[in-house]
C-alpha cells in the first residue's frame, strides 16, 4: 500500500507503471540469415583477413575500418538489409568480456531496428555456449532503456527478435548459451527498473508487494514483516534509520529451495534504502539527491537475481533479507548521538546519520546467522560508501570478505559476467576507529578508508561465518552509455550473484 498523502496523490494522477521483470526478448538460432533481419552484424578481428561475401578487407580499409576493438561500421545495401561490421581486436585475446562489448557495439550501431541478426564468430578458445550468452547479454542490456513515463512517439521500440546464425555443428551450445543470456539480460533489466523507478512510488512496501507477485512463478517463498514484527524481531537498525519516514519499513526474506540435495546454502543480505536524503545529516546537492532512488540497488540486485534461480536450475539453497526502508529527515528522525540496538543486543552510537545502509543491514546479517542450518556463506551487496568510490571508480565495486576462498568465489563470478570486483583488505587494525565511549560501537570510523571501516562495522554481525562484503557504490550508475551498460541504473550485481550462486562450493571454513 501507498501510505502518505503524497504518494497516493502520485498513484491516482501519475500511475505507476508496471514494476516486473520485462518481457523478453525472442531468442533464435539459425543457420542462414533470416529473412526479416532489420540489421546484420559481423564480428572482424584486427589482425586477420576477411572472408564474408558482402565485404572484403580491402573495402574495410578504404572506409577507415581497422577491426579495432569497439570500432563499427554501417554498410548500407540495396538487396538486403544492412551490415553492421564490429572490430574485436587481436583475435588470441578474444574473450567473453570482448564478445559482450562487442555485441553492445553493434546493438548501438543498429540504431532502433527491432529485428536483429549477429553471426556468430570464430570464438578460439571461448566455448560456443559461453559465447552465445555473452553476445545475447550484450546486445540485449545495450538496447535497455526506462521510458515509461516519456511519451509513446518518444519511447525507443522494444527489441523484438535476435538471431545468432551459427555453424550447423555446434547449435545445441549456441541455443543453451544463448538461453542463459537471455535469462541473465532480463534479470539485470528488471533490476534496472527498479533503481530507475521513482522513489514516491517504489516505496519499501511497494518493494514487498512486488516480491509477493513474482514469488510463485520464480519458485520462491516470500516473508514480509512490518515495523510491527521487526519491533518484535528487536530489528533496531532498520528501525532506527526509518524513524524519520512517512513510508513504513519493510524486512523481504526470500528463499529458494532446489530440488534435491542442495550443494550449499547462501544467505544474502541487501540494502535497500529506497531513497536516501541523508537524514537529518542532509547530502550536499540536488545532483547527489537525484540519483539517490537508487541506494537499494544491493536489495534489487539480490531480488532481480532470485528470479532467475528456478529457470537455470541452480542447486544452491539461498536465503534472502533485503532490509528496505527511506532514509529521511523529520521531526522523529534519529539524530547524532542516539544508540540503537539492534537484532542480537549490540548497541550502535550514531556519529553520522548518512551512514545508514549499515545499520539496516546489521538486522539482516544477525538474522542471517540464525537460520537453522546455518549457511554456509553471507554476502552481502550495498551500495555502502562513497569512499569505495573514489577509490575504485565506477567500473569494479569493491570486495572485503574474512575468508579468501570465498572472496575468490566473487571475484571469479565478477570477471566471467563483468560485474567485476576489486578486493579491498580487511585490515582489523582500523576496528579502533569504531569505538564508542557509550555504546559497543559507532557507526562510522575516521575520515579515511570509508569502506574498509564500514566492512569492519558489518563483519561484527556475521558471528565468524565465511562473509564477503560488495561495496556496489561506484558501479550502481552510469552517467553516460557504456558497452552494455546503459545510462542510469546499471543492474550492477545481478548477473555476479546469479553465477556464483549457480557455481557456489562450500568453502573450507564454512565446514567447521
Amino acid at each position: 500500500m501507498l501510505t502518505s498523502f503524497h504518494s497516493r496523490a502520485q498513484a491516482e494522477f501519475h500511475p505507476a507503471p508496471s514494476i516486473e521483470p520485462p518481457e523478453a526478448t525472442k531468442l533464435a538460432v539459425s543457420s542462414s540469415l533470416p529473412t526479416d533481419a532489420g540489421c546484420i552484424g559481423a564480428f572482424v578481428g584486427a589482425d586477420e583477413g576477411v572472408k564474408d561475401p558482402h565485404f572484403d578487407r580491402a573495402f574495410l580499409k578504404a572506409a577507415g575500418f581497422e577491426g579495432k576493438a569497439g570500432q563499427t561500421l554501417v554498410i548500407p545495401r540495396t538487396d538486403g538489409p544492412p551490415f553492421v561490421v564490429v572490430g574485436v581486436g587481436a583475435r588470441a585475446q578474444l574473450d567473453a568480456g570482448k564478445l559482450r562489448d562487442a555485441a553492445a557495439a553493434f546493438a548501438r550501431a543498429s540504431g532502433k531496428q527491432t529485428h536483429l541478426a549477429l553471426k556468430l564468430p570464430d570464438t578460439g578458445t571461448v566455448p560456443a555456449d559461453v559465447a552465445a550468452q555473452a553476445l545475447t547479454e550484450g546486445v540485449l542490456l545495450a538496447r535497455y532503456r526506462y521510458r515509461p513515463y516519456k511519451r509513446k512517439s518518444e519511447q525507443e521500440p522494444p527489441l523484438e527478435t535476435l538471431t545468432l546464425v551459427a555453424g550447423s555443428g555446434n547449435t545445441a551450445e549456441v541455443e543453451l548459451g544463448m538461453a542463459r543470456g537471455g535469462i541473465h539480460a532480463r534479470a539485470t533489466a528488471f533490476a534496472r527498473d527498479l533503481s530507475n523507478a521513482p522513489a514516491t512510488l517504489l516505496t519499501a512496501a511497494r518493494m514487498a508487494e512486488v516480491a509477493e507477485s513474482l514469488a510463485k512463478q520464480c519458485g520462491l517463498e516470500v516473508e514480509v514483516f512490518d515495523g510491527e514484527a521487526l519491533a518484535r524481531l528487536g530489528c533496531g537498525g532498520l528501525l532506527g534509520v526509518n524513524a524519520g519516514s512517512a513510508e513504513p519499513p519493510r524486512m523481504i526474506k526470500l528463499t529458494y529451495t532446489p530440488k534435491g540435495q542442495p550443494v550449499g546454502r547462501v544467505s544474502l543480505v541487501g540494502k535497500g534504502i529506497m531513497f536516501d536524503s541523508g537524514g537529518l545529516g542532509l547530502k550536499p546537492n540536488d545532483l547527489v539527491h537525484a540519483t539517490m532512488k537508487g541506494d537499494m540497488g544491493g536489495a534489487g540486485a539480490i531480488l532481480a537475481a532470485m528470479t532467475a534461480l528456478k529457470s537455470l536450475g541452480c542447486k544452491t539453497q539461498v536465503t534472502a533479507y533485503l532490509m528496505c526502508t527511506d532514509n529521511m529527515p523529520s521531526g522523529t528522525a534519529m539524530k547524532l548521538g542516539d544508540v540503537l540496538t539492534v537484532r542480537g543486543g549490540k548497541t550502535v552510537e550514531v556519529i553520522n546519520t548518512d551512514a545508514e545502509g549499515r545499520l539496516v543491514m546489521s538486522d539482516g546479517l544477525v538474522l542471517a546467522t540464525e537460520q537453522t542450518p546455518r549457511p554456509d556463506a553471507i554476502v552481502d551487496i550495498a551500495t555502502l560508501t562513497g569512499a569505495c568510490q573514489r577509490a575504485l571508480g565506477v567500473l569494479s565495486a569493491g570486495v572485503i570478505g574474512n575468508d579468501q576462498a570465498l572472496v575468490e568465489q566473487v571475484k571469479g563470478s565478477g570477471e566471467r559476467t563483468g560485474d567485476t570486483v576489486w578486493q579491498l583488505p580487511l585490515d582489523r587494525r582500523l576496528r579502533q576507529e569504531l569505538e564508542s565511549e557509550v555504546a559497543d560501537m559507532k557507526n562510522v570510523g575516521g575520515d579515511n578508508a570509508g569502506a574498509i571501516t564500514a566492512a569492519l562495522f558489518l563483519e561484527e554481525f556475521v558471528d565468524g561465518l565465511p562473509w564477503a562484503h560488495i561495496d556496489m557504490a561506484g558501479t550502481a550508475r552510469a552517467e553516460r552509455d557504456n558497452a552494455w551498460r546503459s545510462k542510469g541504473a546499471t543492474g550492477y550485481g545481478t548477473r555476479l550473484l546469479i553465477d556464483f550462486l549457480m557455481g557456489f562450493a562450500p568453502t573450507r571454513a564454512s565446514r567447521h
